[in-house]
């Protein structure tokens, strides 16, 4: 009897068991839930210009590929591409903001996603040079505990169609106008001087 009793515990155990693990697991609609969470949280970390916060939602050996295509590897270096870029005394950005849309749900792999979408991103830079650039990013992320973190984002802009692009264009038509007038007035002036130069018309034999 205590041996029937002892097995119909066991049997219990093992009904409820896969119950009790499953409940313990973030549902599908949860997990997506934080993921958007996490998404405004960079966003609006970026926009307020608070790196340690922006850090904090980052994996410790996070890869960064960057829109002028530099890698950072890691928290610190990407503080320090931060700081070149935003706060040095050789910056470049003045401010940004950045408005971060998703194509789709995050791929789950168990305790991974894969994640990809757009941003809209408005410059100012430290010239006064203001432009607003569409971008594409990828994002991996990994589960640690109940919290997600970025592994690593990819980002970047169509290389033949931005507004630095058209900026350069528009810069080196005007430098072209420039050196062309530039030429038509030297070569105005050399032909006068030439003409003041040469000798009038020989006289005529009487």
């Amino acid at each position: 009897m205590i041996r029937l009793t002892g097995c119909c515990v066991v049997a219990l155990l093992l009904a409820f068991l896969p119950s009790a693990v499953l409940a313990q697991q973030p549902t599908a609609d949860a997990t997506h839930d934080a993921l958007r969470v996490l998404k405004q949280e960079m966003e609006d970390a970026l926009n307020t210009q608070d790196i340690d916060r922006l850090l904090s939602h980052l994996h410790p050996d996070v890869s960064f590929t960057t829109m002028n295509n530099d890698v950072r590897v890691g928290k610190e270096s990407i503080r320090a591409y931060y700081d070149e870029m935003m706060r040095g005394p050789n910056r470049v950005v003045d401010r940004i903001q950045a408005k971060f849309e998703v194509d789709d749900l995050t791929r789950l792999y168990g305790d991974t996603g894969i994640a990809r979408g757009s941003s809209r991103d408005h410059y100012v830079l430290t010239d006064g040079t203001d432009i607003v650039i569409d971008g594409r990013w990828t994002c991996t992320l990994v589960r640690e505990g109940d919290h997600w973190r970025i592994a690593a984002f990819h980002y970047s802009t169509n290389v033949f169609d931005n507004p630095l692009l058209t900026r350069v264009k528009h810069l080196a038509v005007a430098g072209a106008t420039v050196i062309g007038l530039g030429a038509l007035v030297a070569g105005a002036a050399i032909g006068r001087r030439l003409r003041r130069r040469s000798p009038g018309p020989a006289p005529h034999a009487p």
